[in-house]
């Protein structure tokens, strides 16, 4: 197994902590960085370093030393909360993103890898909730979610350019959404699976949630494992474009909600707010080139998938989020090859 030392920004976060998890098994001396700890449970990072990565020289003590940087760090959240900070948003991730390019640069990384988004695509291909699959190229002409969508789209170029002016090797992962244990779930920067799991857990059978919009809006949505899993494949690639990284299994919110309430045993009723956000109308990923790079794609069904994230939701609920250290039954995952 490898013994190299590397990198994971954003290691507080939700797939930062998961991520730093997945390489230490694979052997990896992990450095873990971000401007807060991680919520739910300690990181199993060999060090973990409280950096603001929007100052340079934070990024330059960040890659000092390691071979790899998994550069996850991101000011993001729900569409709640992306739809309302731009500014702050953009700022922010600009900052982080570029600096952390240019420092890993800098410090001779062999290779670094950057967190993009489904959000870089055109809205007008995502009017419809019976959304044409995305594919890599349909991101140009652009037209992505305003604030962080740009910045991701942004900051791909960037790394494109790096990588053909420089021989720098960068690696692009746009995520399709992402959920489980050990992420979000209140607060305002929680997504659409997080946000349903809590409000069924806090419900009676018999009573009336809330819904985002009027439930017809469709997402497709990726488990944790299968993204730590991707993440690490496409690392180790030799294809330095973009990547879609998400499942194909359409499904839209108010089904999703039904989905829920039966893995927790309840009658929920549904109650449609079209005020509230809900973001583009639809969205799918063409997992076609990430097949042909990788000969592979996420494993793990939707339903399959929500059955250890409610449970984790629904403990943290009951226990009034003070059960941090809640167990988790994996699922079992293939192997990288």
């Amino acid at each position: 197994m490898s013994q190299k030392s590397v990198l994971v920004t954003g290691a507080g976060g939700f797939i930062g902590f998961h991520l730093v998890n997945y390489l230490k098994n694979r052997g990896y001396k992990v450095r873990a960085v971000d401007i807060k700890d991680p919520e739910y449970q300690v990181s199993s990072a060999d060090e973990f370093r409280i950096l603001d990565l929007r100052e340079i020289e934070d990024c330059r003590e960040a890659v000092h030393g390691v071979s790899e940087v998994y550069n996850l760090a991101a000011d993001m959240g729900g569409i709640g909360y992306i739809s309302g900070a731009h500014a702050s948003i953009t700022y922010n991730n600009t900052m982080i993103s570029a600096q952390m390019l240019k420092a890993a640069h800098d410090a001779k990384v062999e290779r670094f890898l950057f967190s993009s988004s489904a959000c870089v695509y055109p809205q007008h291909l995502q009017d419809v909730p019976s959304v044409v699959p995305l594919k890599e190229e349909d991101a140009f002409p652009a037209d992505p979610e305003p604030g962080y969508g740009l910045e991701k789209l942004y900051t791909e170029k960037l790394c494109q350019y790096f990588t053909e002016d420089y021989g720098f090797q960068t690696r692009l992962v746009r995520f399709h959404n992402v959920y489980g244990p050990l992420g979000t779930y209140d607060g305002g920067k929680e997504k659409a699976p997080a946000a349903i799991c809590r409000k069924i857990a806090h419900a009676n059978s018999g009573d009336t949630i809330e819904v985002w919009g009027d439930g017809k809006q469709t997402r497709s949505f990726m488990y944790i494992d299968d993204c730590v899993e991707g993440i690490y494949r496409i690392m180790r690639s030799d294809y330095s474009g973009p990547l879609n990284l998400g499942t194909d299994e359409l499904v839209d919110v108010s089904g999703l909600v039904d989905i829920i309430a039966e893995i927790a045993g309840k009658t929920i009723l549904k109650r449609f707010n079209t005020n509230r956000p809900q973001g583009v109308r639809g969205r799918n990923s063409d997992n076609s080139r990430l097949r042909e790079v990788l000969g592979w794609e996420p494993l793990i069904h939707l339903r399959q998938g929500l059955i250890p994230t409610y449970a984790w939701i629904e403990g943290q609920v009951k226990a009034g989020g003070a059960d941090r250290q809640a167990l988790i039954e994996p699922i079992p995952r293939v192997a990288a090859q």
